[in-house]
Formats: C-alpha cells, sequence, structure tokens
C-alpha cells in the first residue's frame, strides 16, 4: 500500500478526524510535489503517495497493513492478536472465589500450581504424558490427579486458573431450613425478644407446650439459633432483651484527640469504692471509698482523698491538695450525682440541676475559683462513664490492681463482687495508716508505669514524664492564701442572733450545739439575717470566718463555750467583756449625735394644749328599794347644775343619818 486517498487515513496519528480538513492537509503537502497525487483509476477521487504523510501517520498506516510492498516486492505482515471473545464469565468465578473460606482457598491454591508446573511443561515442547508423570512424582500425588487438574482448565485464561478449583459446596445460608410453623415462630419471637431476657431454651419449651394440641412444628435449638442469626439484626436483638442504652453501647465510641490540650487544663474526677475492708479511726471496719483527679491530658493522677464514702468533703479536699500542688484548672468534668453536685462545691453553676436553689444561697467553689463545669451527660437513663478517662483508670491492671491486692492488703481483699470472693474473705481488716501507705503507693505506681499506649504517651513515656514535658512549657493558674483559705474550709449559711450562730454542720453532742459569737455581728444588717460561715470540719473548736451571702469577708467569730453555773472566773470574765462592749457601743453611738436633745427641743415651736370638750351625759344613781341603780340622763347646762346640788345634798343627808 504506497497510494492512499483522505477517507482511508482520517483519524490516524497526525491526522485530523474528519475526512474534509484531512484532504486539506493532503493538498497542501503535495502543493509542491504534484507527482505525489494522482486520480485513482475508475473513480473521481484523488489518492495520495504515503511519502506525503507524517511520519506517525505513516506508521500507524503500517500497522494496520496486512500487506506491504518494498522495493517491488509485497510482504504479508503477521496479523495483529486480537481479542478472543471469552465463553465464560470471570467475574462469576472470582465472586466464588472471595466468597469461599480461606481452608477452600489453600487447596485450591495447591491445584493452581499442579496445573502452571504441566502448562510450563507443555511450553518446553515436553510430551503431555511425561509433563503429567514428573508432575505427579513433584507433588506426592497420582497421575491420574494430575491430568483431571489440568484439563479443567482448558479453553480458560491462565489469570482465572485458580477460581476454578475453589471446592464446589453450598454454604448453610443455602442449605434448606428446617421447618418452623410461623405461627409458633411469631409466638416464640414474643416471648424470647423482651426486656426480661429469658432463657431460649425455655421460651421454645413453652412454645411447644402451646403447639402442643395446634400442630406446630419447631426445630431443635441450633436451627433456632442459627434462624435468629440469619433473620434478626445483631443490634435489634440487643435492642429487644437490653434495652436502647445496650443497643446505645454498641456504637463506636467517639475517638477525642487531647494533643490541643496541655497540663492542668482539663481534670475529671470520680469516686472509687476500694475492694478492701480497712478499720477506720473509730474502730469500724468498712470500704472506703477514694475520690480522685486526673489530668486529662495526660492521665497522671494528679489528687485524692480517702473517707468513708463519697461526700462534699471528700471532693473538696482532694481538689484542694490538687490546687495546693499544681494549680487552678480551667475545665473540670464531673457526674451530676449529690455528692459531686453538691452546693458547696457547684452552686451558681447553671444546668446543675441538683437540690433547691435558694436566693441566699453562696457561691460554689468551683464558680468561686473561675473553674468551669462540665457534667457527663445521661443516655438513656444511665450514666455515660466514656466521658471521662478516669473510668478506664479503675478496670482491667489499674488502680484496682495496684492498690486494693497491695501484699499489705493481704487478707482484707474482698473481691470485686460478691460472686469472686477469695477464700480468706473476711479473714482480716487493715488498719487505716497501712491502707493509706498502700494508697500512695498504688497511685505513684500508676503514674509512673512506663511505655503508657495514649495519644500522648507514644508507648514511650509514663504519665508522670508526659505530664511533668507540658507542664513545665504551660502557663498555670496559681491559687493564692485566700483562696486556698476558701477550698480549706466548709461553707455554711446561718441565721445571726444578736450576735452568735450554731453550726448545724458541728452535729449535737448531748443536746449541745458549738455556738459561736463575735462583736461585729451585733446589730449589723444582713441579707435575709444570715452570714456564710466558713470551717474546718475536722476542727470546730478553732475560730470561724463570717462572709456576706455576696461572698465579702465580715469578721471572724470565735466558739462559745458552755461554762458551770458557779464559775465566778467565767462570770466575771463575761460581764468584763459584756461591760467593755456597752462602754465601746455608747461611745460609738454618742459619737454618732452630734446634737444634744436640749438643742433639738429648743427648735421646736410652742404649743399650748388643747382645750378639753364638754361632756352632755351625766351619770346617776337612783334609789330603787335596797338597790342603788345608775343611770345616764341627757340634760343641758342648768339642769345639771341643779342635779348636782340635789346630789350632794343627798349624800349629806345620808351621812347624818349614820
Amino acid at each position: 500500500m504506497q497510494w492512499i486517498t483522505a477517507k482511508e487515513v482520517k483519524g490516524l496519528a497526525g491526522m485530523p478526524s474528519t475526512e474534509r480538513r484531512t484532504r486539506d492537509a493532503l493538498e497542501r503537502a503535495t502543493c509542491y510535489k504534484p507527482e505525489l497525487k494522482r486520480k485513482r483509476e475508475g473513480t473521481k477521487a484523488f489518492e495520495y503517495h504515503i511519502d506525503a504523510l507524517p511520519m506517525e501517520t505513516r506508521a500507524a498506516l503500517l500497522l494496520q497493513a496486512s500487506q506491504i510492498e518494498v522495493g517491488g516486492t509485497v510482504f504479508t505482515l503477521p496479523k495483529r492478536n486480537e481479542a478472543k471473545e471469552l465463553s465464560y464469565c470471570p467475574e462469576a468465578l472470582w465472586d466464588k472465589y472471595d466468597n469461599a473460606p480461606d481452608t477452600h482457598k489453600k487447596k485450591a491454591e495447591r491445584k493452581f500450581n499442579i496445573a502452571c508446573a504441566v502448562a510450563d511443561l507443555r511450553a518446553k515442547n515436553i510430551p503431555v504424558e511425561d509433563a503429567l508423570l514428573l508432575v505427579a512424582k513433584k507433588f506426592n500425588t497420582s497421575e491420574g490427579t494430575v491430568r483431571r487438574t489440568y484439563y479443567t482448565v482448558d479453553g480458560f485464561e491462565r489469570a482465572d486458573w485458580i477460581t476454578l478449583f475453589v471446592p464446589k459446596y453450598k454454604a448453610r445460608k443455602e442449605t434448606q431450613e428446617a421447618e418452623f410453623t410461623p405461627a409458633a415462630w411469631e409466638a416464640f419471637k414474643a416471648d424470647y425478644f423482651r426486656l426480661e431476657g429469658p432463657n431460649l431454651t425455655t421460651c421454645l419449651e413453652r412454645v411447644i407446650q402451646a403447639g402442643a394440641n395446634k400442630g406446630w412444628v419447631v426445630p431443635s435449638e441450633s436451627s433456632v439459633r442459627r434462624k435468629i442469626e440469619r433473620e434478626i439484626p445483631k443490634d435489634q436483638a440487643v435492642l429487644l432483651r437490653k434495652g436502647e442504652h445496650a443497643l446505645m453501647m454498641m456504637y463506636p465510641a467517639q475517638t477525642r484527640s487531647v494533643l490541643q490540650l496541655h497540663a492542668m487544663e482539663h481534670i475529671n474526677g470520680d469516686g472509687y469504692q476500694h475492694n478492701v475492708f480497712v478499720r477506720w479511726h473509730n474502730g469500724e471496719i468498712l470500704r472506703p471509698k477514694t475520690w480522685f483527679w486526673q489530668d486529662v491530658y495526660s492521665r497522671k493522677i494528679v489528687g485524692y482523698y480517702v473517707d468513708v464514702s463519697e461526700n462534699k468533703d471528700s471532693i473538696r479536699l482532694s481538689l484542694m491538695s490538687m490546687i495546693e500542688r499544681y494549680g487552678i484548672p480551667k475545665i473540670a468534668t464531673i457526674d451530676n450525682t449529690r455528692a459531686a453536685a453538691n452546693k458547696e462545691l457547684t452552686a451558681g453553676i447553671k444546668t446543675r440541676y441538683r437540690f433547691k436553689v435558694k436566693e441566699d444561697d453562696p457561691d460554689g467553689l468551683f464558680k468561686v475559683l473561675g473553674i468551669d463545669v462540665q457534667w457527663t451527660t445521661i443516655k438513656y437513663g444511665k450514666g455515660h462513664g466514656q466521658a471521662k478517662p478516669i473510668e478506664r483508670a479503675f478496670g482491667v491492671g489499674g488502680l484496682e490492681e495496684m492498690i486494693d491486692k497491695h501484699p499489705l492488703n493481704a487478707g482484707a481483699y474482698t473481691g470485686p463482687n460478691p460472686m469472686a470472693k477469695p477464700d480468706n474473705y473476711g479473714s482480716k481488716a487493715i488498719a487505716v495508716e497501712d491502707f493509706l501507705k498502700t494508697v500512695e503507693y498504688g497511685v505513684n505506681q500508676f503514674n509512673s508505669k512506663p511505655n503508657r499506649e495514649t495519644e500522648v504517651c507514644g508507648g514511650r513515656m509514663s504519665f508522670d514524664e508526659a505530664f511533668n514535658v507540658s507542664y513545665e512549657a504551660s502557663t498555670i493558674r496559681k491559687a493564692t492564701k485566700e483562696q486556698l483559705r476558701i477550698l480549706m474550709l466548709c461553707s455554711e449559711p446561718v441565721r445571726v442572733t444578736n450576735g452568735t450562730f450554731t453550726l448545724k454542720a458541728g452535729g449535737t453532742i448531748a443536746n449541745q450545739t458549738n455556738k459561736y459569737i463575735s462583736e461585729s455581728l451585733i446589730g449589723m444588717r444582713l441579707k435575709h439575717g444570715k452570714v456564710v460561715v466558713r470551717f474546718d470540719p475536722r476542727n470546730l473548736h478553732q475560730s470561724v470566718f463570717c462572709y456576706t451571702t455576696d461572698g465579702r469577708f465580715i469578721c471572724e467569730a470565735q466558739c462559745q463555750e458552755r461554762s458551770g453555773f458557779n464559775d465566778r472566773v467565767a462570770a466575771r470574765d463575761h460581764e468584763k467583756n459584756r461591760t467593755r462592749f456597752t462602754k465601746a457601743t455608747k461611745a460609738a453611738a454618742l459619737a454618732q449625735q452630734r446634737m444634744t436633745i436640749a438643742e433639738v427641743a429648743a427648735q421646736l415651736p410652742e404649743v399650748e394644749p388643747p382645750k378639753a370638750p364638754e361632756t352632755k351625759i351625766v351619770e346617776m344613781y337612783q334609789q330603787a328599794g335596797n338597790t342603788v341603780r345608775k343611770a345616764q340622763i341627757e340634760m343641758d347646762e342648768d339642769e345639771r347644775e341643779e342635779a348636782f346640788g340635789n346630789a350632794i345634798s343627798a349624800i349629806w343627808e345620808k351621812q347624818a343619818e349614820l
């Protein structure tokens, strides 16, 4: 092929895609070489010599040609391998292979290697019988197995051979199901899928009993279990048998990063009930509870306090020890329980939803210190513990393992629940002093354990190391002495009467309470007549500090102890204090009076006393037999004078007769 038309080369490499533009290109190429253009015999079309084509067009044209003429000799070019139409569906074969188990895939791989080995020998012109025999010896199998394996792949592409050897089997889902009467199946589902969580065997027995006279067909227990797995999704089964909270727990937990935080920026706290019998200070044997504060960034335990229960004092004192040592955090995450959300700590914080809010409630310590409180959420009636990282510190390998199972607590360990009691349960109770040592040891071990797998530690650092690196490079608010004093003291609003008040928090022993007095409170105008008293609950006989309900310091009040009736010294001291107070008050009151009472009276105008009005009613005594009666008679002025004279005369006559 040396002469071509524009129609034959359009769209090839180097040529336009339309016939008209291709003809124009060929015309331009032959305008100065007219010998490369001629009219094709028998047609009106023009044809052009192959030398007029660009090099890439000539190459593309030669690839299409089956013959080419070179120097007068015509050569036949080999035909290109055309895509052979497959007689099977590769997608279906590979779908079957993907759904096969690994054991079947390994069997298919062995047969695939056998078929490839025979094909490789046949490619080397080795007779088929010899190839089959050699491969059978190599794979230690029979010649018949190799023959069947090799001829199985006949007509298939080598890339798809391995899919042909997957064993033919029907999955269980494709097998025929055991008969289960629809009414019986519905009765079983109604009984089994309920929040009481009944046993499957018991539910089947009830269905069999209910359908004994109805002709119900009920399969075996294993068949029912498989039917549940096939037809009831796992999440729906959990919802029906365990409720919404269990369904919520199936949802993957949110992955939250702490890299944007720094040490002591965000803390979280929770109480942990120890599984150890401890002999407390008063001799009582109990299981103490410790409130722990944990740094969210590094996961280090930064404060704790051991007490008989989770209460406001243990939380406050643990917070005090943490702030005194490390500083004031910005955010704190706690549960919205009655103990954690007590008024002393959280009063004045929004969305508290605990206790009755009163107008004279003082602000809680968190608000006073500027700590933002975040409450853990309640999901479907239960607390969402995943919101607090410290919950994981109480799990396997955590504080329970390091504190409760410490060697010093041997024999006093109770086990995590009543069903897991050790054989030496209740054999002894550890002294509180020794138990506090184990708590300190366990916290130090928890913080210093190396190679922690957290986002910050990265499998290299301990909680202590991660905390120290960030703490040294961070700006931390430190507490003032006043703030530490507020933290160390409990608060209670009390009513003041004549400068004295009684603390309810002090309790009552033998009908006696601790009363406090301060002269500064006498006569002071207080909102609702109350002050907020801050005190140390461990030493109520010391002085206490009085604040207004809005947090302003007033004075310091002393504990007023009861004195004996005949204690003259105490009476003399009391009289002396009262006299001193009276004189001081009198002097202060006189200082307020800049004008004497005489000066005030002199400035008042003179006033004449008003004239008494005259009465027109006269009360007379009239004799009626032996009885004297009193009568009121209305008279004018002359009649009154005459009556008065008659009355006087009657009196004198009566006295003369006597």
